[in-house]
């Protein structure tokens, strides 16, 4: 017997209190991963992340306890970091309301600032930054009491005419988490090689 393994196709887009939008594969799961994705200096209408769904496309059908929420931004861009802020803990808010219990956020690139400014929400227990901008800016207090994992290929870096997000950078941030959380957060960072 051959058995298939199907796409967990995501639901239909919904839209969130912010005026932003999301859809959710797996839905009904006590357990949430909360995707938000990159974006650009220019203000320019938000996208469905083509990372991202790619990701979720190959996680969902591997992981049928858990939901996964994609965020899609009313503008995608670091110059509103603000609304996509907002956007996110509207995300988080809605996977509440559906009944989720702990969330895992999700920040690919530019998400992981927006990760880290809603990591603080109560809902939150976590935090994955891949290849994540944690800019010196935000203050990374929201960490405390949360895991923190932050992943970055060496070839995940600003190319010409593509934004990007430097080793380094990302290196940087998960040292400033490392420094505030204590020995816990040094130990889950030395454990994942950093």
């Amino acid at each position: 017997m051959t058995l298939l393994r199907l796409p967990a196709l995501a639901g239909a887009p919904f839209a969130l209190a912010s005026g932003a939008e999301a859809r959710t594969s797996n839905p009904g799961q006590p357990l949430a991963v909360v995707c938000v994705n990159g974006g650009q200096g220019r203000a320019v209408p938000g996208t469905w992340s083509a990372s991202l769904e790619w990701l979720v496309e190959r996680l969902a059908p591997e992981f049928p306890g858990v939901s996964f929420h994609e965020v899609r931004y009313r503008v995608r861009s670091w110059k509103r970091l603000d609304l996509c802020i907002e956007d996110a803990t509207a995300a988080i808010e809605a996977a509440v309301a559906q009944g989720v219990r702990r969330v895992a956020l999700l920040g690919f690139s530019m998400g992981g600032a927006v990760a880290l400014a809603t990591a603080g929400h109560q809902a939150v227990d976590t935090v994955i930054g891949l290849a994540p901008w944690l800019p010196r800016q935000l203050p990374i207090e929201n960490l405390l009491g949360r895991r923190l994992a932050v992943r970055h290929g060496a070839l995940d870096r600003y190319l010409p005419g593509i934004p990007g997000v430097s080793p380094a950078s990302s290196r940087e941030g998960a040292e400033r988490a490392r420094a505030i959380a204590g020995p816990i957060m040094a130990e889950a960072t030395a454990a994942m090689g950093l």
